[in-house]
C-alpha cells in the first residue's frame, strides 16, 4: 500500500550476471580475434553488448524510482537511530503544513530531544504522562519564539487521538505552537481533547505517528535525565522528508 517493491526472477537475474562477466572479461579490443578464430562467440558477445545497453537503461529506470506513500513521510536523524513518522495532511492540515515546512527548510538540523516525562520524574498529584520532546527550543532558541502559531487543531477535529507512537504540537496556549513536538509512549488519553493534562481541555494537536523506529524512542526515552530534563540531550542531527 505505501511502499512500490520489485521481484526479479532469480534465474534471469544469474544470467544477466554472468553475461556481465563475460564483457567485462573480455574488452572490446579483442573481438576481433574472437571474431577471427571463433565467429559464434564473438556474435554472442555482440549479442551481451546490445543486451548490457538495455540492462544499463533498466538499471537507470529502476534506480529513479522513489517509494511514494499514501501520506507524507519524515525521517528523524538521532544519535540513538532512525524514526520514521507518517503525517496526515488531510487530518490535521495545518499542523503538517508547518511542519514539513520547518523540515524542507532545514530547521531540525542539529536539534536534540531534551524533555521527558515518566512515571519516577513527575509530582504524585499530576495526572502523568510518558513523552519524548523535541525540537530546537536548546539549539536555536531565538529562531524557535520568532515564528508565528500554527493554528490549534484539536483531536476532536482531527480524530487523530494520542496513542502509542503519536507525534503532537508542545504548546503554551492553544495556537502558539511552533517546532516543539513530542511523541507519546503509551496511549496518553490525557493529551486529546476534554482530557486533563492541559486546564484549557483544548489538548494537543496532534498530528501524525511514528510507523517505524519505537525502539530508538524507547532508548531515548530511557536516556539519563535530571528533572524532566535529558542531561545530556538526545542529538537529532537532522528531520528530513522521505
Amino acid at each position: 500500500m505505501y511502499e512500490i517493491k520489485f521481484y526479479f526472477d532469480t534465474e534471469i537475474i544469474a544470467k544477466i550476471l554472468f553475461i556481465l562477466l563475460i564483457y567485462c572479461i573480455t574488452p572490446v579490443s579483442g573481438l576481433y580475434l574472437l571474431h577471427k578464430n571463433n565467429a559464434n562467440l564473438y556474435q554472442r558477445i555482440r549479442n551481451c553488448m546490445h543486451l548490457r545497453k538495455l540492462l544499463v537503461l533498466l538499471l537507470l529506470v529502476v534506480g529513479s524510482c522513489k517509494q511514494t506513500y499514501v501520506n507524507p513521510r519524515v525521517e528523524i536523524d538521532t544519535r540513538f537511530g532512525e524514526i520514521e513518522v507518517e503525517l496526515y495532511p488531510a487530518q490535521a492540515p495545518a499542523s503538517v503544513s508547518a511542519f514539513l515546512a520547518y523540515v524542507d527548510s532545514g530547521l531540525y538540523k542539529n536539534a536534540s530531544f531534551y524533555r521527558v516525562l515518566n512515571t519516577d520524574n513527575q509530582s504524585s498529584n499530576a495526572f502523568k504522562s510518558n513523552l519524548v520532546q523535541g525540537g530546537i527550543w536548546q539549539t536555536n532558541y531565538q529562531k524557535s519564539i520568532k515564528l508565528p502559531g500554527i493554528p490549534h487543531e484539536s483531536t476532536n477535529q482531527t480524530h487523530i487521538l494520542h496513542k502509542n507512537g503519536t507525534i503532537s504540537l508542545a504548546r503554551q496556549a492553544p495556537g502558539t505552537a511552533t517546532t516543539e513536538f513530542f511523541i507519546c509512549l503509551g496511549n496518553q488519553p490525557g493529551f486529546d481533547y476534554g482530557g486533563k493534562n492541559n486546564p484549557d481541555g483544548q489538548g494537543y494537536a496532534a498530528f501524525g505517528k511514528v510507523v517505524k523506529g519505537m525502539d530508538v524512542i524507547q532508548k531515548i526515552y530511557n536516556a539519563p535525565e535530571n528533572d524532566q530534563s535529558f542531561d545530556p540531550p538526545v542529538d537529532i542531527y537532522r528531520i528530513i522528508r522521505l
